[in-house]
């Protein structure tokens, strides 16, 4: 058995100076690729169910689908709901054997997303799991506008939710298609200060982050989680488009959608590589 909660693999990830990557995953060929790339780097691994994911398969199916792709590899996975809005939905994941769940109440009022999100951490860890929550807004490219994450408002709700990893807004942005969200590493710092360096931090939107950065970021801060989904998108997208204009008769299902496997796994390895400390997981 591999499966692990967040705390069990971000922990580490705090201490050694490392990051995990949470892949969003959609169907089973990108979560099955994520799986054994992570199993080829010797490397912990997030499969994520976000919104989209779920609004596409009945959370019984992903859990089904994760639980069987964790068992079947010996590195740690764990299987997260991301972007949970409500207390229903993460007692729904939880019954299907998800060890990490995510409540974000981003864009509630200070006191009610402290409050809401408290009380999903205890009815997580009362059941064994772990729960990330978020601080600040993390925008949409060409939608919604980001909030930064104030470093005293991250401070009290890390200590008043007891949250296992907290989503910070630091000039991230979901669905970015180019890698041109540079993090603001002087907000970063001083969140990390005001938080003490003790709590993992998380970056959604990690596609957008460069590479380079992605990997100093990992190494020298407590951001210790890259959610990664665009950027695989693309890859998949991609793959499916050359396989559709070289085999223009073809179609079988799973003929067209094999190729695109062995691509999303290799660049799943290359941004593993990326996260990967000094001395290793």
């Amino acid at each position: 058995m591999t499966r692990a909660t967040l705390a069990e693999v971000l922990q580490p990830a705090l201490r050694k100076g490392h990051a995990v990557a949470g892949f969003v995953c959609l169907g089973w060929e990108d979560a099955r690729a994520f799986t054994q790339a992570a199993e080829a780097e010797a490397a912990p691994v997030i499969l994520q169910a976000g919104p989209g994911c779920r609004a596409h398969m009945p959370i019984e199916i992903l859990g089904a689908m994760f639980r069987h792709l964790a068992d079947s590899v010996s590195v740690p996975v764990v299987l997260h709901l991301d972007h949970g809005r409500s207390l229903d939905e993460v007692r729904a994941a939880i019954s299907e054997g998800f060890t990490s769940v995510m409540f974000d109440g981003s864009n509630l009022p200070l006191e009610e997303n402290i409050r809401r999100t408290a009380e999903i951490v205890k009815f997580a860890h009362a059941h064994s799991v772990s729960c990330e929550g978020e601080i600040g807004i993390v925008g949409y490219a060409g939608g919604e506008v980001s909030s930064h994450t104030k470093p005293a408002d991250a401070a009290r709700f890390a200590a008043e939710t007891g949250v296992d990893a907290m989503a910070v807004a630091v000039g991230n942005v979901h669905l970015q298609q180019d890698h041109a969200s540079l993090i603001d590493e002087r907000a970063l710092g001083a969140i990390a200060i005001a938080t003490r360096g003790q709590i993992p931090l998380v970056i959604h939107g990690g596609s957008g982050v460069p590479p380079d950065q992605r990997m100093r970021l990992s190494r020298a801060t407590p951001i210790c989680k890259f959610n990664i989904g665009t950027e695989m998108r693309q890859i998949f997208g991609s793959a499916l488009r050359e396989t559709l204009q070289a085999n223009p008769s073809e179609f079988d299902r799973n003929k067209l959608l094999a190729p695109t496997e062995q691509p999303m796994l290799m660049h799943a390895r290359q941004i593993l590589r990326e996260m990967k400390g000094r001395n290793g997981w």
